[in-house]
């Protein structure tokens, strides 16, 4: 019988008539056979149904003009009176209908349809990632399985809500043709929506009452009193539903019923809200992404709970059932998509990064003259400690270690020169554009009005301002300070830090015509990262309580006593995440070149242009006054110039794109704030480069 339908199905596929392949799939339906082949036979009817073109088309035509859930729906309409001309194919497709129905798990559709199995993310994505490889088979006896084989198109669900009501009608009867009383499929789908609802609320009210959720909620009575809490009373309230519908079921009148229905609503809202509370002390204390995982998966099984509800207690409205439907196979589309798993568990956690960086990327933007200035000796204090870092990579890369040997040196060079500016309160200024850039979005929330559009313009040209400020006083010190040192190692030791042979070679590698803005770009990239490692060790510290623990240590209060213990805590807090920072990126910075060129054989050469200016101070101060009639030194200047533009740029532009998404800005309000800048930068031009006044404006 397999192969006779394999074989069928295949000359149905050839076939050039859409009425003829309809024809020929109604024609093999039967009722009788085994699972698996009823289910194949059904998937067919399902793609069938929603594929594309005119209804009449050829295979080769298509019929745009018409919209896909209107296709779908004059398909379905010809199928059904298809079978109405032909009993007895009609009796078949509902003996298979009925069948698949019964002998399938509907509460693997209504209960678990969209909902992880596992309980932690990182189990739910490698098990999004298995189905993504591996579909279910057709033997399998659980309706979400045959739904993910039938419902595999976007549109599917589109069609599938908006089928009208004699559509439904026509389907509910088909369902019902041929059928003893005791065979009808309407009681069974009853009673497994009743059952999915008791599995529902006794999951939620299980998360509800972990240690997870019930320590996070926001009112600190409702963590001692748990017979207050909405998660303790949900499954008694589903029993009191399922006794009262006995009840309803042996004669008694419906009032009782109603009254605990919509009790169990009040419930669920209540937990609803606790959710919001969850989530509200998460942003607050810190986040975790098996947490979020969790609290999400509940808050979409109370939505599946109130839909199962809605449809259960509306048996007679199609339309109600048809959402339900639609609701189900959207959720199960959901459930393999890696990426909505990510969006929907990450998106807090963004968020809580994107807002240290914004908090501290407050401290980087210059309003006034005051701090401007103050900017102008941070940057020159961070050129200052360039100079060392300049010369130790200079003595690293002069030993000719192995690749990552060296690499490692210079991450760790790289690494101390940023915490010493760190701790000096220097700046360096291409680590700002990433904490910046969250400034700037979260300013985007007031701007839909006249006073927030100004206030986010005159913050755009205040970051101008300051990052040109940073970048200049970055290299008019770190240039001439670097070639003074050359200048004075010479006759002090005799020798010079760089031969001339490198000092030529450093030039030659700094110049715009090479690969320079690609690595500036990339270095760009690095910098980025930085920060979101840096608002990460934030989070983790927050998240742990790692402050607490260290001001209530035993052995800490006994060194240092309670207030030591507490200022060293203080101290953590505030440093840990410039720590976290500044490390990650002085590591990255010696060690992903040597990474890449190791196991990808990619030629990736650090860029930065605070760095690269200082390395042609020590090249001039070698070669003298010769390279300044020579295109090779105008050219690494104009490749300099680059690496400061690039450097800022895609750091700024990478956070600033990761910001907006984490407050769910669209692009397009975004946009009409372009306008705005350029306005004022053809208005007030001076600004871009000196602040106006002592007010705070751009």
């Amino acid at each position: 019988m397999f192969r006779y339908l394999t074989t069928v199905i295949k000359k149905w596929r050839a076939s050039r008539s859409s009425g003829h392949q309809l024809d020929a799939l109604l024609a093999i339906a039967d009722a009788k056979a085994p699972y698996a082949e009823r289910s194949e036979w059904l998937i067919e009817l399902v793609h069938w149904i929603h594929r594309r073109g005119a209804l009449q088309a050829e295979p080769g035509e298509s019929a745009e003009h018409e919209a896909r859930p209107v296709q779908a729906h004059t398909r379905l309409r010809y199928a059904l009176h298809v079978l109405d001309r032909n009993p007895a194919w009609k009796t078949n497709v509902a003996g298979i209908l009925r069948a698949l129905l019964r002998e399938s798990d509907g509460i693997s559709l209504l209960c678990d349809a969209g909902m992880p199995v596992h309980s932690g993310f990182f189990g739910a994505l490698t098990e999004r990632f298995q189905s993504s490889l591996i579909p279910p088979a057709p033997n399998r006896r659980e309706l979400g399985a045959l739904f993910r084989l039938m419902f595999t198109s976007k549109d599917d669900v589109d069609w599938i809500g908006k089928l009208p009501v004699d559509l439904l009608e026509r389907i509910r009867d088909l369902f019902d043709y041929g059928a003893a009383d005791d065979q009808r499929p309407t009681s069974a789908f009853s009673l497994d929506l009743l059952a999915a609802l008791h599995n529902l609320t006794c999951q939620i009210s299980s998360t509800g009452l972990s240690q997870t959720v019930r320590t996070r909620l926001g009112d600190a009575d409702a963590r001692t009193a748990t017979e207050s809490q909405p998660f303790y009373r949900l499954t008694r309230a589903m029993l009191a539903v399922e006794t009262a519908h006995q009840a309803v079921e042996e004669g008694a009148e419906p009032g009782r019923l109603l009254h605990e229905v919509n009790y169990l609503r009040l419930l669920l809202d209540q937990c609803r809200v606790a959710i919001d509370d969850v989530f509200s002390h998460l942003y607050r204390n810190g986040v975790s992404v098996d947490i979020v995982f969790q609290v999400e998966r509940m808050r979409m099984r109370i939505a599946r709970a109130e839909h199962l509800l809605d449809t259960w207690m509306a048996p007679d409205d199609l339309r109600a059932a048809a959402r339900l439907l639609a609701e189900l196979v959207q959720a199960n589309q959901a459930s393999q998509s890696i990426s909505h798993l990510l969006r929907g568990n990450f998106s807090l956690l963004a968020r809580k990064v994107v807002e240290y960086s914004a908090d501290t990327g407050e401290h980087y933007i210059a309003r006034d003259r005051e701090e401007y200035l103050k900017m102008l000796r941070m940057a020159a204090g961070g050129g200052l400690v360039t100079v060392v870092t300049v010369c130790v990579k200079f003595a690293i890369t002069g030993a000719h270690l192995y690749s990552m040997l060296e690499g490692l040196l210079a991450g760790i060079n790289y690494a101390s020169s940023f915490l010493l500016m760190h701790f000096l309160h220097f700046s360096l200024a291409t680590k700002q554009p990433a904490m910046t850039a969250p400034t700037l979005a979260r300013e985007l929330d007031s701007a839909g009005t006249p006073h927030g559009v100004d206030e986010f313009v005159t913050s755009v040209i205040a970051l101008i301002r300051t990052q040109a400020a940073a970048v200049l006083g970055n290299v008019l010190v770190v240039l001439p300070v670097c070639l003074g040192v050359q200048l004075l190692w010479r006759p002090v030791f005799h020798a010079d830090i760089i031969s001339p042979e490198k000092a030529h070679a450093t030039l030659r590698s700094f110049s715009l015509l090479g690969p320079t803005p690609l690595y500036a770009a990339l270095t760009g990239v690095l910098l980025w990262s930085s920060s979101l490692l840096a608002g990460w060790a934030d989070n983790w510290f927050v998240l742990h309580r790692v402050g607490d623990a260290l001001a209530y240590n035993r052995r800490l209060r006994l060194t240092l006593g309670a207030a030591g213990a507490g200022r060293l805590a203080r101290f953590c807090r505030s440093n840990i995440a410039g720590v976290a920072g500044n490390i990650s990126l002085g590591l990255m910075l010696g060690l992903v070149p040597a990474l890449l060129a190791a196991f990808f054989a990619f030629g990736f050469e650090v860029r930065h242009v605070t760095l690269s200016a200082g390395s042609i101070g020590v090249a001039l101060g070698v070669l003298g006054k010769a390279p300044l009639r020579s295109a090779e030194l105008w050219w690494a200047v104009a490749g300099v110039c680059s690496m400061a533009v690039l450097n800022v740029a895609v750091s700024f532009a990478l956070a600033f794109h990761m910001a907006v998404r984490s407050r769910d800005l669209r692009r397009t309000h975004v946009r009409s704030l372009h306008h705005a800048v350029w306005r004022r930068v053809f208005s007030r031009p001076t600004a871009l480069v000196w602040p106006v006044g002592r007010r705070r404006d751009g």
